[in-house]
């Protein structure tokens, strides 16, 4: 393949990835839009009117920022590869008085600083606007700041290892690099899922074991009744920052956890706390995460022999408007992180539906574990609490979601339940 050739198929791929991304947008916000009056009938009696409507406008106000958010991805992403800003900054870092490697790690530093001028403010407008606007925000600034710079700090201790480890295989693994890369790579997403509860959570919100009483009892009979062996059950001040609700399992090994916004915890029943808990073991328990997992390692097993054969091409390099440097490997690797999303947008919804899927089934075992009918109510209630829509676009809903829309989702657990009886 020549230069230009890829230079027309990259600037197709990135045209293509942000018209279909804006037009399900669209498409999204025109059916809630059109939907907003009346509430769906599985749901009457269940759901206000006045909150239906809220949960309309917060999803088209989130929307229509997240198409403005992807129109400045996609200019920065042509500004860096087609536009030469990338091209500038490996010329600049490359009369650093330092070898390569730090060199390249400067290179990837200033890319990360021009993607985070750009996102802050759509950041910082969705939390301290958008949220606000519909009563979720509870950030100050100062605690928006401190997330920041926390965050940032964990990147780079995180990040800048990884980045020059990949980059020194590169240069010195010889012809099969890739797969060392990638078995570094995925040591290192193990090494995170370990250590996020224990070591990098607690950075941003305070985890406290949960209190003696009614709803611990509940919960550690159910934990005994699943099989499930964890780090503890704790519950996190979500309420810091948003009235948000929401529960997860995290870690692997020992280190597993079981935790609670404590917003979840003030508005559900015993049954229904019990019964989303219930759902989230069932993640465990049929062996979601593990699978995911997998089917991560197998797949950046595939990225890292393509990026192997175009980081070796100069089509790859001059096709993307920076000079082939050989020697500099953290360019190709930078490239290659801004060429792939745009060739990859249409694998989202077979990435979406596995994770669909597997809601599904949680949610079966959840409906087996627990109270259905308390799932079900739960549900209800964290879709009104969190003004998430009753009435999502089929296709956007399908291209992106990766929890079945709430129509379906209550559908089928209603069906589980009445089984049973119809049997």
């Amino acid at each position: 393949m020549t230069a230009a050739a890829f230079s027309t198929l990259f600037l197709a791929a990135v045209a293509l990835a942000l018209a279909l991304e804006t037009w399900l947008a669209l498409r999204h916000v025109a059916c809630v839009r059109a939907h907003r009056e009346a509430v769906p009938q599985a749901f009457a009696g269940r759901i206000g009117v006045e909150a239906h409507r809220r949960a309309a406008d917060y999803t088209i106000a989130h929307t229509r920022l997240s198409i403005a958010a992807s129109v400045a991805s996609a200019v920065v992403v042509v500004a860096l590869t087609l536009g030469g800003g990338l091209e500038r900054f490996a010329d600049a870092t490359g009369r650093i008085p330092a070898g390569p490697l730090a060199q390249d790690l400067a290179l990837g530093v200033a890319v990360v600083v021009a993607f985070a001028a750009v996102s802050l403010p759509f950041s910082a407008w969705r939390t301290f606007v958008v949220e606000a606007r519909f009563g979720f925000n509870r950030t100050s600034l100062a605690t928006w700041l401190a997330d920041l710079a926390k965050g940032t700090l964990v990147a780079a201790v995180l990040g800048a290892p990884l980045f020059a480890a990949v980059v020194a295989l590169m240069g010195a693994a010889g012809a099969l690099w890739w797969i060392a890369a990638w078995a570094v790579w995925t040591g290192f997403q193990f090494l995170v899922a370990w250590a996020w509860p224990t070591f990098i959570a607690p950075l941003f919100n305070r985890f406290t074991p949960l209190p003696e009483g009614p709803m611990r009892t509940r919960i550690e009979a159910l934990v005994a009744r699943c099989g499930f062996t964890s780090g503890g059950l704790f519950l996190m001040d979500g309420s810091k920052r948003s009235s948000h609700g929401n529960a997860y399992f995290t870690g692997l090994g020992r280190a597993k956890r079981i935790v609670l916004f404590d917003t979840l915890s003030q508005r559900l029943s015993l049954d229904e706390t019990e019964a989303v808990l219930a759902h989230e073991l069932g993640h465990f328990k049929l062996r979601h995460i593990a699978k995911r997992l997998a089917w991560s390692a197998a797949a950046s097993l595939a990225v890292f022999a393509l990026l192997a054969w175009l980081a070796a091409s100069p089509w790859f390099w001059e096709g993307l408007g920076v000079a082939f440097r050989p020697g500099r490997d953290g360019i190709a690797l930078v490239l290659f992180a801004l060429a792939l999303p745009s060739f990859t947008f249409l694998l989202a919804p077979l990435s979406s539906w596995y994770s669909r899927r597997h809601e599904y089934e949680a949610d079966a075992f959840a409906a087996s574990h627990a109270s259905g009918r308390a799932m079900v109510s739960a549900l209800v209630r964290l879709y009104e609490d969190n003004a998430a829509t009753l009435t999502p676009d089929p296709l956007h809903s399908a291209f992106y979601d990766s929890h079945p829309p709430a129509a379906l989702r209550v559908a089928r657990l209603e069906a589980l339940l009445a089984a049973p009886a119809a049997a």
